[in-house]
């Protein structure tokens, strides 16, 4: 039995069903649990939650005597479903704010995910569901903010951005895919749990600067494997979900792991998340490399031969833009710019934010430049290091960085 109740009724020994809000006002990743600190009701309290849903059938109940208010209690069977909310387009700014905090908490969700993984708690797709749909309506609201974001990420908490960002990269693709709804939640779910896996391997061999020894990396490779028991061992864990996980790292030419499956054996799904892992993987900063540029990212990835699936390729590469938000390029003029934003049109005519010339090789007053609407033409990728330039992400990025 479920009952309504304001957030001021709030008591130890309840449990939580659900919040009456958006997932981003509360403050934790998980809606179902029991009140056990007197510490996570008052941070309830603090937050724009106002009303809550308790289920008496699994804690205690509100008092006899606290039912008074402004708010009369409601008892129902099951948690009135809300239509959708329909996601309206963001410019990439706006989006920016948003996207900033769902990446914040996307990834102390996935900390804790790989905490209860590592204490034997089996997961729980339903727990996580949420994360999923705040990034799926992100992307849809702009694909560029949040997947952009997540891209930037340090090396030490590389392993658990990441898992945000292929789960952002995995909807986008999905939707260019022209995958259905349930298809695409599926497609995010698997790239938000794909490397659960490496919660069974020591940080400090996830986390090593240098090289890895063949000990090191052959344990290291068991982690599609290691991440699909736990799976196994979940409840509402989809079959997509299970599959992108055990063979992410597959390829096509049959070199991959741990099956070594092919392009006919491996599914449209795994077929995904190798291209999704991958990217992400290449273009951030990990402990013993630096992140490669996106544009640069893309070329290389397009010629590695048996790899990746061409047509799966070439949907990720319309979802993401030859040159994706983050990249260096130089302009016909001799200007050095970052793409800031896509072109409603062609993949070919960013926006770019000009920042440097190459002629008297110095830094100008920075620039937006519509290249669907100007004369200027992008004439390739540049290298921010053969410049000295070290700060590229903050003319895209700002404050967010």
């Amino acid at each position: 039995m479920l009952k309504k109740i304001r957030v001021d009724q709030l008591s130890l020994g309840m449990h939580l069903q659900a919040f009456c809000g958006a997932w981003l006002d509360h403050p934790f990743w998980r809606t179902k649990f029991v009140l056990t600190d007197q510490n996570d009701i008052a941070l309830i309290q603090e937050s724009l939650i106002t009303e809550v849903w308790i289920d008496i059938s699994k804690g205690i109940d509100v008092e006899a005597g606290d039912i008074s208010g402004e708010t009369e209690v409601i008892t129902v069977e099951e948690i009135p479903v809300l239509p959708p909310v329909v996601q309206e387009k963001a410019s990439f700014s706006d989006e920016m704010k948003r996207a900033s905090k769902i990446v914040a908490k996307g990834k102390e969700a996935v900390i804790s995910m790989f905490q209860e993984a590592r204490m034997g708690k089996a997961i729980e797709a339903e727990a996580a569901a949420p994360l999923v749909e705040e990034i799926s309506n992100s992307v849809m609201r702009n694909p560029g903010a949040l997947i952009s974001l997540a891209r930037l990420k340090t090396a030490d908490d590389y392993t658990f951005m990441h898992s945000v960002a292929v789960c952002a990269l995995m909807i986008a693709l999905a939707r260019q895919l022209g995958l259905d709804e349930q298809q695409t939640r599926d497609a995010g779910m698997a790239g938000l749990l794909h490397d659960l896996g490496k919660a069974m391997i020591p940080l400090e061999i996830l986390n090593k600067p240098g090289k890895l020894t063949d000990e090191e990396f052959d344990l290291v490779k068991t982690h599609p494997a290691e991440g699909y028991k736990l799976l196994l061992e979940g409840s509402g864990i989809s079959e997509m979900t299970k599959d992108v996980c055990l063979h992410h790292h597959e390829k096509i030419d049959g070199s991959g792991y741990p099956k070594g499956l092919n392009g006919e054996t491996m599914s449209l799904f795994a077929k995904m998340g190798a291209v999704c892992d991958v990217y992400d993987a290449v273009t951030s900063n990990r402990p013993y490399k630096a992140g490669w540029d996106p544009a640069e990212s893309i070329k290389r990835m397009a010629e590695w031969k048996g790899h990746f699936d061409p047509a799966v390729f070439q949907a990720f590469v319309k979802s993401l833009g030859i040159y994706p938000i983050g990249s260096l390029v130089r302009l016909a003029s001799g200007k050095l710019g970052v793409v800031v934003e896509q072109g409603e049109q062609s993949l070919l005519k960013p926006k770019i934010k000009v920042f440097f010339s190459t002629k008297s090789q110095a830094y100008i007053k920075p620039e937006l430049i519509d290249i669907a609407r100007s004369p200027e033409k992008i004439a390739g990728r540049e290298d921010a290091s053969k410049w000295g330039i070290k700060d590229v992400d903050r003319y895209w990025a700002g404050d967010k960085l």
